[in-house]
């Protein structure tokens, strides 16, 4: 399986002539080109840097092949559309164009008390691959590569450390790091490193880069 990695919280993975892309949102800048390319599209939560709602309109009404999954409060605003959009939540397990999907999770971490938790959840992918959304959510299964927000307004250097310790994958990848410049994605590579606080070296692959899972 092929993992392509696009600005901030976007991936697309790639297995088999399957295509499927994870959080297309505000921050990515070529998020109709992930969505045109793939067969499916999985979104984690509401937040725009994760969802592009007009784009993601628009892409059904121009492809009715095209599939959407995401919490209920994601999908709800197609429901003319119940053949192609599907709402996920934690326990459910669902085929999406070749990739068995195992969904997680249950709410967006705490960026304050006074701002509104929304509802997110996670995607293990082919029981390999885990994009937690907006969360430090275990998988529902050991993972081989775990990908790792590292920069916004709810992330904590500490608790992201305990998170990969937690999880203990055999890869950990950036994602989420559009609040971080080179150098800070570099120190934060530093302290999530064997060298420091955890056992698994934090793998920064750029935007267009794409590696093997």
């Amino acid at each position: 399986m092929k993992l392509i990695k696009h600005a901030h919280a976007c991936v697309s993975l790639v297995k088999d002539g399957g295509r499927i892309a994870v959080d297309p949102g505000t921050f990515t800048p070529d998020a109709k080109e992930v969505v045109d390319a793939a067969d499916a599209v999985l979104i984690t939560h509401e937040h725009f840097d994760h969802f592009d709602e007009d784009l993601l309109t628009r892409a059904l009404e121009a492809r009715p092949g095209l599939r959407v999954y995401g919490p209920a409060g994601v999908v709800e605003r197609w429901s003319a559309r119940p053949a192609q959009v599907t709402a996920v939540a934690a326990g459910d397990r669902v085929d999406v164009a070749g990739f068995d999907i195992a969904v997680s999770g249950g709410l967006h971490a705490t960026i304050h008390r006074d701002i509104p938790r929304a509802a997110n959840v996670g995607y293990l992918v082919d029981g390999r691959v885990f994009h937690p959304g907006d969360a430090y959510q275990a998988p529902p299964a050991p993972v081989d590569t775990l990908l790792l927000p590292t920069s916004g307004p709810w992330t904590r250097l500490d608790r992201a450390a305990d998170y990969v310790r937690e999880v203990a994958p055999g890869r950990l990848v950036q994602i989420h790091e559009i609040m971080l410049s080179r150098t800070g994605q570099e120190s934060t590579a530093r302290f999530l490193s064997p060298a420091a606080l955890t056992e698994v070296p934090l793998t920064i692959v750029p935007e267009g880069g794409a590696i093997t899972v």
